[in-house]
């Protein structure tokens, strides 16, 4: 069924996401018709490799962007280490020194929230395997403005809190591995709106 295109993606994973992350990356198509956007939790004194990773296991370069730097299509931004990532509606990519959110800096709430302030309907958030909660209240933005909320299956994530706080507290549109994401956000990306593979109310509670 073709629907309106979800060109901005907004990701955020914690623990063991640098495997999920992979799975996501490489199952993407070189001519994505949109811009991904990654949160992961790192300690603020840590050197993050992440964008050399994702551009090695996928087809789409990531970076860690310059503050007020333009975003295209095709290309993966991820937050530095202490820092904010946030996105607004003139196309542009902000990096803040801001208060810990969830006690995190970079936040997935952050990240996602500025997402659905500025973009709405356009937005697909993801939330990948990690620990607590973050993301959840960011992912619930994204359902108020109409966007979609895609959730790693918790059986297939290695800490499975994070996604498990999403599936409790909000509705989801898709919840499935990580090796199926590309799919579904390629789907999304190019305005086919795929059935979820699996309902948010068959899923256990905690």
């Amino acid at each position: 069924m073709k629907t309106d295109s979800q060109d901005i993606i907004v990701v955020g994973a914690s623990a063991g996401g640098i495997d999920a992350l992979v799975a996501v990356a490489s199952t993407l198509p070189a001519d994505l018709p949109a811009t991904i956007f990654v949160v992961m939790h790192l300690p603020a004194w840590h050197d993050s490799a992440l964008p050399a990773i994702l551009s090695r296991n996928g087809p789409l370069p990531a970076i860690h962007p310059k503050s007020g730097e333009k975003i295209e299509r095709g290309r993966i931004y991820v937050a530095p280490p202490d820092k904010h990532l946030l996105i607004d509606s003139v196309d542009s990519v902000e990096l803040w020194h801001g208060p810990k959110e969830n006690n995190f800096r970079p936040s997935i709430n952050a990240l996602f929230r500025s997402a659905a302030v500025a973009y709405g309907k356009r937005v697909a958030g993801v939330i990948l395997t990690g620990a607590l909660d973050d993301g959840a209240t960011g992912l619930w933005w994204i359902k108020r403005k109409e966007g979609i909320a895609i959730v790693q299956d918790p059986a297939d994530a290695q800490f499975p809190q994070m996604p498990q706080a999403a599936l409790t507290h909000l509705p989801v549109d898709y919840v499935v591995t990580a090796a199926q994401i590309g799919a579904i956000l390629t789907a999304l990306a190019r305005g086919v709106r795929e059935p979820a593979e699996v309902r948010n109310e068959e899923l256990p509670r905690t």
